[in-house]
């Protein structure tokens, strides 16, 4: 494999990185404290909770959904870095909402406006690293950006656990993450003084053309078949992120601390394998990359439902995490280059759409089954089928499909407007 040139970070990568990082903290403090949080706020998930529990998950990815298909006309508007940047702060206020929540009702409304926020980053922060590094192979920066995601993760679900297990109140957690929210807002609507400057627009684009560009994607049958990827590998990833920590508690009767550290394991798969790809793969490679990681994750989650031991669960979850960590960026990257002549703000924010359902979906159906069978163990098959269809999927783009070449008979490369 052909090495890289070497990346370039400047002041907005890093205010990337720590927004990745706080979405990701905030998204997970929830699920690893679920337990304990339950029990203080009256749905324990031993006496048949489960089903609210997922709830909250799926109640914050309606409002994501909301916000992040506007998240393309506020950025139009009002520009790319100052809308995410806005949107950081909205977040760090609904998770210091969530930290004074003294009923489920609250907490859930709290979420709910904590995932206004969380909607418009998710629209807008990949398109912002891709913008930012247009020209520059920008597949390699969006997966080593993601790889904070899992750092995120990764940090947030250990010291986390072992402060809950210490007797530290999920309420200070929440509000660290809070915190950690209004410091990247600060970072992102700052002006920056070296590095690779972010290229704000100096004219705003109409909400006319931002609504053409999405018309025009919706048109095209191939982009179904990525939106329909993104879906599915939101669902895989999150029902790991979100119920391994339960599970490993309710299922092997361990403490707090243990399925933090099964989290973990989890995201330091992800974040070895986002960094390791950033660093290693080139464009032109991700299909390969998917259709490979896909058959991988398929495999080795197949196993989770029967792992008898605590031990064995964690090193499965620590090879799903290498599997799964290229889906989410590296199908949104290969979209742009599949799709000829498509704006890459809209259909990056387009594909967010298809993976934040995604993760809010399935993780409610793996709390129903869960209700219903007593256990997690058999909803954990929900990952393994996901991961298999998805690698259908790109196999099938990969080897019957090809992009539609311009009049010259050369590919078109996707285009940018900058919706900055």
């Amino acid at each position: 494999m052909t090495a890289s040139r070497k990346m370039s970070f400047g002041r907005y990568d890093y205010a990337a990185f720590l927004t990745f990082f706080t979405y990701a903290s905030g998204s997970v403090v929830v699920p690893v404290a679920l337990v304990m949080l339950a029990r203080d706020l009256g749905f324990s998930l031993e006496s048949g909770g489960m089903t609210a529990g997922g709830a909250l998950h799926l109640g914050r990815t309606v409002a994501m959904v909301g916000t992040m298909l506007l998240s393309g006309f506020a950025a139009g508007h009002w520009g790319m870095r100052q809308s995410l940047g806005v949107a950081v702060l909205l977040m760090g206020l609904g998770m210091l909402l969530c930290a004074f929540a003294p009923i489920y009702g609250v907490l859930l409304l709290a979420l709910l406006l904590a995932g206004c926020g969380e909607g418009v980053i998710e629209g807008l922060v990949t398109p912002f690293v891709q913008d930012l590094h247009q020209g520059d192979e920008p597949g390699r920066y969006i997966n080593f950006s993601h790889a904070f995601w899992s750092v995120g993760v990764l940090v947030t679900v250990l010291v986390s656990g072992a402060l809950l297990t210490l007797g530290v109140s999920w309420r200070l957690l929440v509000g660290c993450v809070s915190f950690l929210g209004f410091l990247s807002g600060a970072l992102l609507l700052g002006r920056s003084r070296s590095g690779p400057r972010y290229p704000d627009a100096t004219e705003r684009t109409h909400w006319s053309h931002i609504w053409g560009f999405a018309a025009k994607l919706a048109r095209e049958p191939r982009f179904w078949l990525y939106y329909a990827a993104m879906f599915l590998a939101g669902g895989g990833e999150f029902c790991l992120t979100f119920w391994s920590a339960s599970h490993i508690q309710l299922r092997y009767g361990t403490q707090a601390w243990s399925g933090g550290v099964g989290v973990a394991l989890f995201a330091a798969g992800m974040v070895l394998g986002r960094i390791g790809w950033g660093y290693l793969i080139r464009q032109h490679q991700l299909k390969q990359l998917l259709v490979c990681s896909a058959v991988v994750g398929t495999g080795v989650c197949l196993f989770l439902p029967t792992a008898d031991t605590v031990g064995l669960f964690f090193g499965l979850l620590f090879l799903a995490g290498v599997a799964t960590a290229p889906f989410w960026p590296s199908i949104q990257s290969y979209a742009t280059d599949r799709l000829p002549g498509a704006d890459s703000t809209v259909l990056l924010i387009l594909l967010s759409c298809a993976g934040v359902p995604g993760c809010g979906v399935f993780t409610y159906l793996m709390g129903a089954l869960g209700n219903r069978s007593g256990d997690l163990t058999t909803a954990f098959y929900l990952v393994p089928a996901c991961y298999g269809i998805l690698g259908i999927l790109v196999a099938i783009d990969w080897l019957l499909l090809t992009p539609r070449p311009n009049n010259s008979g050369r590919a078109v490369k996707p285009t940018s407007h900058n919706l900055a």
